[in-house]
Protein backbone atom coordinates (compact mmCIF):
# COMPACT_ATOMS: atom_id res chain seq x y z
CA UNK A 1 0.00 0.00 0.00
CA UNK A 2 2.90 2.33 0.80
CA UNK A 3 4.29 1.89 -2.72
CA UNK A 4 0.89 2.66 -4.26
CA UNK A 5 0.63 5.86 -2.22
CA UNK A 6 4.17 6.93 -3.19
CA UNK A 7 3.39 6.42 -6.89
CA UNK A 8 0.05 8.22 -6.48
CA UNK A 9 1.70 11.25 -4.91
CA UNK A 10 4.34 11.33 -7.66
CA UNK A 11 1.70 11.16 -10.39
CA UNK A 12 -0.54 13.74 -8.72
CA UNK A 13 2.44 16.08 -8.33
CA UNK A 14 3.28 15.62 -12.03
CA UNK A 15 -0.25 16.79 -12.94
CA UNK A 16 0.33 20.04 -11.05
CA UNK A 17 3.95 20.45 -12.20
CA UNK A 18 2.89 20.25 -15.85
CA UNK A 19 -0.05 22.66 -15.31
CA UNK A 20 -2.37 19.87 -16.52
CA UNK A 21 -4.21 19.88 -13.20
CA UNK A 22 -4.75 23.66 -13.22
CA UNK A 23 -6.01 23.63 -16.81
CA UNK A 24 -8.34 20.70 -16.05
CA UNK A 25 -9.70 22.32 -12.88
CA UNK A 26 -10.32 25.70 -14.55
CA UNK A 27 -11.92 24.14 -17.63
CA UNK A 28 -14.09 21.74 -15.61
CA UNK A 29 -15.33 24.44 -13.24
CA UNK A 30 -15.85 26.81 -16.17
CA UNK A 31 -17.92 24.37 -18.24
CA UNK A 32 -19.90 22.97 -15.34
CA UNK A 33 -20.53 26.41 -13.85
CA UNK A 34 -21.63 27.92 -17.17
CA UNK A 35 -24.13 25.21 -18.01
CA UNK A 36 -25.30 24.70 -14.44
CA UNK A 37 -26.04 28.34 -13.65
CA UNK A 38 -26.24 30.40 -16.82
CA UNK A 39 -26.97 28.50 -20.03
CA UNK A 40 -29.29 25.80 -21.38
CA UNK A 41 -31.31 23.73 -18.91
CA UNK A 42 -29.73 25.52 -15.96
CA UNK A 43 -31.05 25.56 -12.40
CA UNK A 44 -33.03 28.78 -12.89
CA UNK A 45 -34.58 27.43 -16.11
CA UNK A 46 -35.88 24.22 -14.51
CA UNK A 47 -36.92 26.15 -11.38
CA UNK A 48 -36.03 23.27 -9.04
CA UNK A 49 -33.59 23.09 -6.15
CA UNK A 50 -31.65 20.30 -7.77
CA UNK A 51 -28.12 19.67 -9.06
CA UNK A 52 -29.28 17.36 -11.87
CA UNK A 53 -28.20 20.00 -14.42
CA UNK A 54 -24.69 19.96 -12.93
CA UNK A 55 -24.53 16.17 -12.93
CA UNK A 56 -25.63 16.05 -16.56
CA UNK A 57 -22.99 18.58 -17.64
CA UNK A 58 -20.25 16.92 -15.58
CA UNK A 59 -21.13 13.54 -17.06
CA UNK A 60 -20.17 14.77 -20.55
CA UNK A 61 -17.35 17.06 -19.45
CA UNK A 62 -15.56 14.17 -17.73
CA UNK A 63 -16.16 12.02 -20.82
CA UNK A 64 -13.68 14.23 -22.74
CA UNK A 65 -11.43 15.43 -19.90
CA UNK A 66 -10.43 12.11 -18.37
CA UNK A 67 -8.97 10.58 -21.58
CA UNK A 68 -6.91 13.78 -21.83
CA UNK A 69 -5.58 13.12 -18.32
CA UNK A 70 -4.85 9.43 -18.79
CA UNK A 71 -3.42 9.54 -22.33
CA UNK A 72 0.11 10.25 -21.07
CA UNK A 73 0.07 7.91 -18.07
CA UNK A 74 1.72 4.98 -19.86
CA UNK A 75 2.12 6.23 -23.45
CA UNK A 76 4.65 8.88 -22.47
CA UNK A 77 6.58 6.45 -20.27
CA UNK A 78 6.53 3.85 -23.06
CA UNK A 79 7.90 6.45 -25.48
CA UNK A 80 10.68 7.71 -23.21
CA UNK A 81 11.49 4.28 -21.76
CA UNK A 82 10.94 5.41 -18.17
CA UNK A 83 8.31 2.70 -17.74
CA UNK A 84 11.10 0.10 -17.91
CA UNK A 85 13.03 1.99 -15.24
CA UNK A 86 9.92 2.18 -13.07
CA UNK A 87 9.17 -1.51 -13.44
CA UNK A 88 12.71 -2.48 -12.43
CA UNK A 89 12.15 -0.90 -9.02
CA UNK A 90 10.78 -2.99 -6.13
CA UNK A 91 7.16 -2.48 -7.20
CA UNK A 92 4.90 -4.81 -9.13
CA UNK A 93 2.67 -3.97 -12.08
CA UNK A 94 -0.48 -3.76 -9.96
CA UNK A 95 1.12 -1.22 -7.65
CA UNK A 96 2.12 0.95 -10.62
CA UNK A 97 -1.35 0.69 -12.19
CA UNK A 98 -3.13 1.31 -8.88
CA UNK A 99 -0.92 4.32 -8.14
CA UNK A 100 -1.68 5.96 -11.48
CA UNK A 101 -5.38 5.09 -11.17
CA UNK A 102 -5.60 6.55 -7.66
CA UNK A 103 -3.74 9.75 -8.62
CA UNK A 104 -6.15 10.51 -11.46
CA UNK A 105 -9.17 9.69 -9.30
CA UNK A 106 -7.85 12.02 -6.58
CA UNK A 107 -7.54 14.83 -9.13
CA UNK A 108 -11.16 14.28 -10.20
CA UNK A 109 -12.15 14.22 -6.52
CA UNK A 110 -10.44 17.60 -6.02
CA UNK A 111 -12.33 19.00 -9.03
CA UNK A 112 -15.66 17.75 -7.65
CA UNK A 113 -14.81 19.10 -4.18
CA UNK A 114 -14.58 22.59 -5.68
CA UNK A 115 -18.25 22.27 -6.76
CA UNK A 116 -19.56 21.64 -3.23
CA UNK A 117 -20.45 25.38 -2.93
CA UNK A 118 -22.98 24.63 -5.71
CA UNK A 119 -24.74 22.32 -3.26
CA UNK A 120 -24.91 24.90 -0.46
CA UNK A 121 -26.09 27.59 -2.87
CA UNK A 122 -28.89 25.42 -4.28
CA UNK A 123 -29.85 24.28 -0.77
CA UNK A 124 -30.50 27.94 0.10
CA UNK A 125 -32.79 28.29 -2.92
CA UNK A 126 -35.17 25.47 -1.95
CA UNK A 127 -35.64 22.00 -0.54
CA UNK A 128 -32.87 20.03 -2.19
CA UNK A 129 -32.93 16.22 -2.16
CA UNK A 130 -29.79 15.53 -0.10
CA UNK A 131 -29.79 11.79 -0.81
CA UNK A 132 -30.08 12.24 -4.58
CA UNK A 133 -27.32 14.87 -4.48
CA UNK A 134 -24.93 12.60 -2.57
CA UNK A 135 -25.67 9.74 -4.97
CA UNK A 136 -25.14 12.10 -7.90
CA UNK A 137 -21.61 12.81 -6.70
CA UNK A 138 -21.11 9.10 -6.02
CA UNK A 139 -22.24 8.37 -9.59
CA UNK A 140 -19.74 10.89 -10.98
CA UNK A 141 -16.93 9.21 -9.02
CA UNK A 142 -18.02 5.79 -10.29
CA UNK A 143 -18.15 6.89 -13.90
CA UNK A 144 -14.83 8.74 -13.48
CA UNK A 145 -13.19 5.57 -12.15
CA UNK A 146 -14.59 3.74 -15.19
CA UNK A 147 -13.22 6.34 -17.63
CA UNK A 148 -9.84 6.30 -15.86
CA UNK A 149 -9.50 2.51 -16.07
CA UNK A 150 -10.40 2.58 -19.78
CA UNK A 151 -7.97 5.47 -20.32
CA UNK A 152 -5.10 3.65 -18.58
CA UNK A 153 -5.67 0.58 -20.73
CA UNK A 154 -5.72 2.68 -23.93
CA UNK A 155 -2.55 4.51 -22.86
CA UNK A 156 -0.72 1.28 -22.02
CA UNK A 157 -0.97 -0.14 -25.55
CA UNK A 158 0.49 2.87 -27.33
CA UNK A 159 3.62 5.03 -27.39
CA UNK A 160 1.61 7.97 -28.69
CA UNK A 161 -0.52 10.11 -26.38
CA UNK A 162 -2.93 11.14 -29.14
CA UNK A 163 -3.53 7.51 -30.08
CA UNK A 164 -4.15 6.74 -26.40
CA UNK A 165 -6.63 9.63 -26.17
CA UNK A 166 -8.53 8.64 -29.32
CA UNK A 167 -8.60 4.96 -28.37
CA UNK A 168 -9.97 5.78 -24.90
CA UNK A 169 -12.66 7.94 -26.51
CA UNK A 170 -13.52 5.19 -29.00
CA UNK A 171 -13.96 2.60 -26.24
CA UNK A 172 -16.06 5.04 -24.20
CA UNK A 173 -18.23 5.81 -27.24
CA UNK A 174 -18.78 2.07 -27.63
CA UNK A 175 -20.23 1.89 -24.11
CA UNK A 176 -22.06 5.23 -24.37
CA UNK A 177 -23.71 5.08 -27.77
CA UNK A 178 -23.11 1.88 -29.71
CA UNK A 179 -24.51 -0.60 -27.17
CA UNK A 180 -27.51 1.63 -26.48
CA UNK A 181 -28.22 2.07 -30.20
CA UNK A 182 -27.85 -1.64 -30.95
CA UNK A 183 -30.17 -2.52 -28.05
CA UNK A 184 -32.98 -0.57 -29.75
CA UNK A 185 -32.35 -2.41 -33.02
CA UNK A 186 -32.21 -5.88 -31.43
CA UNK A 187 -34.92 -7.73 -29.56
CA UNK A 188 -35.34 -10.23 -26.75
CA UNK A 189 -32.37 -11.38 -24.70
CA UNK A 190 -29.84 -9.80 -27.08
CA UNK A 191 -31.50 -6.41 -26.63
CA UNK A 192 -31.45 -6.78 -22.84
CA UNK A 193 -27.75 -7.71 -22.84
CA UNK A 194 -26.83 -4.77 -25.08
CA UNK A 195 -28.90 -2.39 -22.93
CA UNK A 196 -27.15 -3.69 -19.81
CA UNK A 197 -23.78 -2.92 -21.44
CA UNK A 198 -24.86 0.69 -22.13
CA UNK A 199 -23.10 2.95 -19.65
CA UNK A 200 -25.60 5.82 -19.71
CA UNK A 201 -28.48 3.77 -18.32
CA UNK A 202 -26.45 2.78 -15.24
CA UNK A 203 -25.26 6.35 -14.53
CA UNK A 204 -28.78 7.73 -14.91
CA UNK A 205 -30.04 5.24 -12.35
CA UNK A 206 -27.34 6.10 -9.78
CA UNK A 207 -27.60 9.88 -10.35
CA UNK A 208 -31.32 9.71 -9.51
CA UNK A 209 -30.38 8.31 -6.12
CA UNK A 210 -31.27 4.71 -6.93
CA UNK A 211 -28.56 2.29 -5.78
CA UNK A 212 -28.94 -1.02 -7.58
CA UNK A 213 -26.46 -3.86 -7.15
CA UNK A 214 -26.57 -4.40 -10.94
CA UNK A 215 -25.23 -0.87 -11.49
CA UNK A 216 -22.41 -1.34 -8.99
CA UNK A 217 -21.48 -4.72 -10.50
CA UNK A 218 -21.48 -3.12 -13.96
CA UNK A 219 -19.09 -0.29 -13.04
CA UNK A 220 -16.80 -2.49 -10.92
CA UNK A 221 -16.64 -5.10 -13.72
CA UNK A 222 -15.54 -2.57 -16.35
CA UNK A 223 -12.95 -1.08 -13.98
CA UNK A 224 -11.59 -4.52 -13.06
CA UNK A 225 -11.47 -5.81 -16.65
CA UNK A 226 -9.76 -2.62 -17.90
CA UNK A 227 -7.13 -2.71 -15.16
CA UNK A 228 -6.51 -6.42 -15.72
CA UNK A 229 -6.07 -5.64 -19.42
CA UNK A 230 -3.57 -2.92 -18.54
CA UNK A 231 -1.63 -5.34 -16.34
CA UNK A 232 -1.58 -7.91 -19.17
CA UNK A 233 -0.12 -5.30 -21.55
CA UNK A 234 2.60 -4.39 -19.04
CA UNK A 235 3.42 -8.08 -18.57
CA UNK A 236 3.66 -8.52 -22.34
CA UNK A 237 5.97 -5.53 -22.64
CA UNK A 238 8.32 -7.06 -20.07
CA UNK A 239 8.92 -10.06 -22.35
Amino acid sequence: MRQIWIISKRELQSFFDSLTAYIMLIAFLGFSGLFTWLYGSDIFFVKQASLQAFFGVSYWTLFFFIPALTMRQFAEENKTGTIELLLTRPVNDWQVISGKFLATLLLIGIALAFTIPYYFTVARLGNIDHGATIMGYFGLLLISATYISIGLFASSISNNQIVGFLLALAISILFHFVFGFLSTAASGLISEILYFLSLGAHFESVSRGVVDSKDLIYFISIIFISLVGTEAVLQKNRI
